[in-house]
């Protein structure tokens, strides 16, 4: 596989584990074949180190001394336990946003609806619905929650959720729910918009990885 250039060497590595991950080839307690990944990659063994150490921070490998790095428990409770906590996260950036919205990001993240309603395809919307987040996040987060938010997306690779063609249909509703909370300063209803979107999304990554086969040992007699 060519170099990806203009993409850290260190996160093409971890879009390929996490790729592996989602597919069913890694499994949990499966061990990571560094060599492998030299050889699809065609990378040193720095940026690979580099992605374990992140993908170890993120809950997603464990590694255990002389022995190498393993993917960590990956099943259903995982993956609702991850939007959970994302969902809870971004609440609190979206509370603080609602309890002191400034007309700057107030006239922001209504311009972002509005390209939200707007667009034609799934990628459109996805990027609208980013560029929606980080906005809040860059502005209401501080350094230790922007941090864990951030954190937490490699375990949702933004390739899921450009290929899932009902993202607008199931998830505009939330924004427009948070958008109104955050014009009213409500900050419950933020939160609540935040939490309600995450935990859909649980559900919809639940049924596809089950759907793929991800949940569920194929490899099993």
């Amino acid at each position: 596989m060519p170099k990806n250039y203009g993409i850290k060497e260190k996160d093409q590595v971890v879009t390929h584990i996490i790729n592996l991950v989602m597919t069913g080839k890694l499994r949990s307690g499966d061990r990571i074949d560094r060599n492998e990944i030299v050889r699809d990659l065609g990378l040193s063994r720095v940026p690979i180190q580099e992605a374990v150490v992140q993908l170890e921070h993120d809950g997603i490998l464990s590694t255990r001394y002389h022995r190498g790095a393993f993917v960590s428990r990956f099943d259903e409770a995982t993956v609702a336990e991850h939007h959970e906590l994302y969902g809870i996260l971004n609440g609190i950036a979206s509370a603080r946003c609602a309890t002191s919205p400034t007309p700057r990001i107030l006239a922001h993240l209504d311009d972002t609806l509005r390209l939200m309603r707007s667009a034609k395809d799934t990628k459109s919307f996805q990027e609208a619905c980013w560029v929606y987040r980080d906005a809040i996040n860059d502005e209401y987060a501080g350094p230790r929650l922007h941090a864990t938010i951030r954190a937490g997306k490699s375990f949702a690779p933004s390739e899921f959720w450009i290929s899932y063609p009902k993202a607008k249909a199931d998830f505009l509703a939330s924004y427009e729910a948070e958008t109104a909370a955050i014009h009213a300063r409500d900050p419950e209803g933020a939160r609540k918009a935040c939490a309600d979107r995450a935990e859909k999304m649980a559900q919809i990554m639940i049924g596809e990885l089950t759907r793929r086969g991800v949940f569920g040992d194929l490899r099993s007699p």
